[in-house]
């Protein structure tokens, strides 16, 4: 034991419940702000299901005319797989390579 001697300047009565006593609280003031500061802790002790608290049900509302798909204009065999060129809904273009599933090597993932 590295600190023997603490025991011969701090009562052993006196020094192990004030030390528990300050990890319990601690571990208190911890939790509560954990509780305090997130949104699905709440959720979780009522027992409402993952994903459809208030909050997420909110974030989930999209404005349908920002839902623009990206359109693909062709696709060319490439080396690779199928090379398509994407375009973005805000217009830039951008190439891709989709490769077969069944050809991907270890090295490629």
């Amino acid at each position: 034991m590295n600190n023997a001697k603490m025991w011969l300047v701090v009562s052993p009565t006196v020094g192990v419940p004030l030390f528990l006593g300050a990890v319990a609280v601690g571990s208190f003031a911890v939790h509560l702000q954990v509780v305090k500061n997130t949104s699905w802790v709440a959720d979780f002790l009522q027992g409402v299901p993952m994903g459809t608290g208030d909050k997420m049900a909110a974030a989930a509302i999209v404005d349908e005319s920002a839902m623009k798909a990206a359109t693909v204009s062709y696709a060319v065999p490439a080396k690779d797989g199928l090379e398509v060129t994407v375009i973005l809904p805000d217009g830039t273009q951008t190439q891709a390579i989709l490769k077969d599933p069944q050809k991907l090597q270890a090295s490629d993932l």
